[in-house]
């Protein structure tokens, strides 16, 4: 009997001198993050808000960790070819996904995608959108429920504007038709910059458009904002009640900007980049710029991303059953 114990732990030794080596090994490289350039991947054009927030914390982040920042577009597919480069990257903290609510959005919408969205894992969340509900002042309607009346009153003979099929405000769009019960005919636009300006041009009767974009021109004399998507009123229009306060629940779902890494990155790296990264969204500087783009800094640790990435994957997927919105 002895013999036999003597026996198999010898044969053991070799595995856990392997395993101990492994370990000093990973706690090495997480002691050392980062060690070489990090790369930020976005999966839009550059110009956009999105790269603009990914070279904003690029640059402190830089500062902060002492090694180069790359932030590179990888534009394609709605945003699945940034998102798949990064979910199929080593899980070593250097390749950095800078995403939006699509991220949670396209697997609901698409029956065939890449990869999985437990391929990422969270970071934090970086800042809230909202999409503003809005009409021509020249309608005459101040309120919600003004203008649910007069579309009742004439179906068929509204309409409203999003900056995209498949995006946050169609889908907005939809799931306020149906709670509301009334008959709009959908008008999809290449962003918010040109549904804006259909708005502005009275050419919209009813508008979805994304807080960022419709930011320089909350103080218009050529619209009426009657409500705002998501939890909670707008610092910036905190006379605009939210979707929910005007008698329409179920738009509580904010859009956002959030950082992800692989989901085989360590805990330790993870742990790390978020908390650089929610301390450099909660600086005066960047939390300055952001709120001048007309967003909602947050600066999220890792878990409450987490929480909010469940609670939002699970909201927009019953929306788009609801709609039946497909891209395939």
């Amino acid at each position: 009997m002895a013999f036999t114990r003597r026996k198999t732990l010898t044969q053991w030794l070799p595995l856990i001198a392997l395993a101990a080596a492994c370990g000093v090994s990973s706690a090495q490289a997480q002691d050392h993050y980062p060690s070489k350039p990090i790369r930020v991947v976005v999966p839009y054009p550059a110009g956009g808000g999105t790269d603009t927030i990914a070279r904003l914390i690029g640059v402190q982040l830089s500062q902060r960790l002492g090694q180069p920042v790359v932030v590179e577009n990888k534009p394609g597919a709605s945003g699945i070819l940034g998102n798949d480069t990064v979910a199929k990257a080593p899980g070593d903290g250097y390749t950095v996904l800078m995403g939006i609510t699509t991220v949670v959005q396209i697997p609901a919408l698409y029956k065939k995608v890449p990869y999985k969205l437990s391929d990422l894992t969270p970071v934090s969340q970086v800042a809230k959108s909202a999409d503003l509900l809005m009409v021509p002042r020249s309608s005459g309607v101040t309120t919600l429920e003004q203008f649910v009346q007069k579309a009742k009153a004439t179906p068929g003979t509204f309409n409203y504007g999003s900056y995209g099929n498949a995006t946050s405000s169609h889908m907005n769009g939809e799931r306020f038709k149906q709670k509301a019960g009334i008959d709009l005919t959908h008008i999809p636009y290449q962003g918010s910059g040109p549904e804006m300006a259909a708005m502005l041009g009275g050419q919209l009767t009813l508008a979805f458009v994304d807080a960022t974009a419709a930011y320089p021109h909350i103080k218009s004399d050529k619209v009426n904002i009657l409500a705002i998507t998501g939890a909670q009123r707008h610092p910036a229009l905190p006379q605009v009640p939210t979707m929910t306060e005007a008698g329409y629940p179920g738009l509580e779902a904010n859009g956002w900007f959030g950082m992800f890494l692989p989901a085989s990155t360590p805990k330790a790296i993870v742990d790390k980049l978020g908390t650089e990264v929610a301390s450099i969204v909660k600086s005066p500087e960047l939390n300055k710029r952001l709120t001048e783009m007309g967003l909602i800094p947050v600066g999220s640790l890792p878990d409450e991303f987490k929480a909010q990435i469940d609670k939002d994957a699970a909201h927009w997927k019953a929306v788009v059953e609801a709609a039946k919105i497909s891209m395939d």
